[in-house]
């Protein structure tokens, strides 16, 4: 069987400029990157204003296991197929990181037949929208010890700098560090930190900036520290604004490639749902809806996470309706959910799967709260039965989703057409009736304890006073209408990833706060998440070379 990176190196691309002309664009409202990358310029996307929108379809999944979900694959497979059934589809997608490619996730292009190419270049340096990030974040901290170092006008308070610097690594030796060491003229000796560039508030502005006028107000909000007074320090004050912009100018512009069969996939911004928001960019997800029928985006994670950052934050800001979601699972993973070790998820196990299959149950009665139509489809493995197809499709149905097979890893867009009917099905059918969770002037405990026990089925929210001062301080300081943005594990609807399924008789453990005001959001810090993860004891990186001729193998 091929791989994933074999697979994409024997695939045949069309140049970006050929691709990009299915949807209308011409070689001038392009940037080029190479032959089969390209960025799109400000005159086309603001040429895209009048055009109307096509539908809009989010992409997530229940909770990630071992066993993996194919949420990306899934996306990019239900594209094809769509376009496969005549109709215009566009993907709006993240870009992977360098942490997980080396780590132990691997990259985020999808798999099999169903991937954006050229895959090797996606997970890695890609249009050099990361290292301009990391840079832009990265010049705001030097900024910020220089101003120190300088006499310190501010009256910036050393022992509340808040900003850390970023790498898109996973380094967990950088996580707590000190600075400043040696001479005076050295810097001033404090404690500082490092996060990863997917976790950091410019992340998060690019993401749901609208326009390079909005970056800079975003950027300029950006709270750095507090002053001995306990008044916040920003971007603005230390006159880091226009530099930032500078070296960001580019990367606010989205990135077009291409799926195995040639659809359009505009791929841009790529912040991670646990730690951080967990959406691409507002820009590529609008021009996704303004380019195509029906435009397919998915959130990182599962529906836990992504789905409810996708809904209470990114669309609560930018003004953007799914029309219908699309919750992707697999019998490996419900199994395994069941308590079946990943060694013999290959057999079969009813009564594993019926334990298990509480974890899709919260996960459709989570999504119906946001009063979009749920399709739920099963990214099918050969060792699947038909028996566990059958009981799984019956318990969707009962709930009242569209159930479908996707076997678009080994088959590409053929292997979605089940899947891409009963979307169209359902956006003909099934109006979406969508609305946030909570409303913007609830206080910030009130919409952390509204998604604990309404999202994660807590029975309530535990504080440590680090949280409960910082979220008091925040609302004094008039952030308190910012919608919240959870960090919390992945791996488990609870703040403990060792508890699967469907956890119950637990409480949410906050253990600390801080807002990003230029994103628009309070980061809310659960359990004994990291924002600068670590990696595995044989990583990734270990499998990944490149030969005598620069083919690059062991991506995946």
């Amino acid at each position: 069987m091929k791989t994933d990176i074999q697979i994409a190196q024997e695939a045949t691309m069309l140049p970006i400029k050929d691709v990009a002309a299915n949807y209308g664009i011409t070689e001038d409202d392009l940037e080029l990157y190479g032959k089969y990358k390209a960025k799109f310029s400000d005159e086309f996307m603001n040429s895209l204003d009048e055009k109307p929108d096509g539908k809009l379809v989010l992409m997530t999944a229940i909770n990630p296991t071992p066993a993996g979900e194919g949420k990306t694959t899934t996306s990019i497979g239900l594209a094809q197929a769509l376009e496969k059934l005549g109709k215009k589809s566009v993907l709006a997608l993240r870009e992977p990181s360098l942490g997980p490619c080396f780590g132990i996730k691997g990259g985020a292009a999808g798999g099999g037949y169903s991937q954006v190419v050229p895959m090797e270049d996606l997970n890695l340096h890609f249009t050099g929208d990361f290292h301009a990030i990391t840079s832009a974040n990265n010049l705001l901290a030097a900024l910020l010890d220089n101003h120190i170092q300088q006499g310190n006008e501010l009256r910036i308070d050393t022992r509340q700098v808040i900003w850390k610097r970023c790498m898109d690594m996973n380094d967990r030796s950088l996580r707590n560090i000190v600075i400043g060491l040696g001479r005076k003229v050295d810097g001033y000796v404090r404690e500082d930190h490092f996060v990863i560039t997917v976790a950091t508030e410019i992340m998060a502005i690019l993401c749901l900036a609208e326009d390079i006028k909005d970056l800079k107000e975003r950027l300029s909000k950006i709270i750095v520290a507090y002053d001995v007074d306990g008044n916040p320090v920003t971007a603005g004050q230390l006159n880091a604004v226009g530099s930032m912009a500078a070296l960001l100018k580019d990367a606010i512009k989205p990135n077009m490639v291409q799926t195995l069969e040639h659809t359009g996939a505009i791929v841009h911004g790529g912040p991670f749902a646990n730690i951080a928001h967990g959406c691409n960019s507002v820009r590529a997800t609008k021009m996704a809806l303004k380019l195509s029928d029906i435009a397919i985006t998915e959130a990182g994670f599962g529906a836990d996470l992504g789905a409810e950052k996708f809904m209470d934050i990114k669309c609560r800001m930018a003004g953007l309706k799914p029309d219908a979601v699309v919750l992707v699972a697999t019998v490996r993973a419900l199994k395994y959910n069941g308590g079946v070790p990943k060694t013999d998820l290959a057999e079969e196990n009813m009564d594993a799967l019926k334990k298990g299959i509480c974890n899709l149950e919260k996960h459709i009665e989570n999504l119906q709260k946001f009063g979009v139509p749920i399709v739920v489809t099963l990214n099918a493995f050969v060792t699947d039965t038909e028996a566990e197809h059958d009981f799984i499709r019956q318990f969707c149905e009962e709930r009242g989703c569209e159930f479908a097979l996707s076997e678009v890893w080994a088959k590409g867009g053929e292997g979605g057409i089940e899947l891409a009917k009963k979307v169209l099905k359902t956006l003909e059918e099934k109006e979406s009736n969508f609305k946030v969770l909570y409303p913007d002037n609830a206080p910030l405990k009130e919409k952390v304890e509204t998604i604990a026990k309404e999202i994660y089925g807590a029975d309530g929210v535990t504080y440590e006073p680090a949280a409960e001062k910082m979220l008091a301080k925040l609302t004094d300081l008039g952030f308190g209408d910012l919608p919240v943005c959870m960090a919390k594990t992945q791996y488990s609807l609870s703040d403990d990833q060792t508890k699967l399924g469907r956890p119950e008789g637990f409480n949410i453990h906050v253990r600390d706060a801080f807002v990003n005001a230029g994103a628009g959001f309070v980061v809310i810090l659960t359990g004994a998440i990291m924002t600068m993860p670590g990696l595995p004891k044989k990583p990734a990186a270990f499998g990944i070379d490149v030969d005598d001729n620069g083919k690059i193998t062991g991506l995946f």
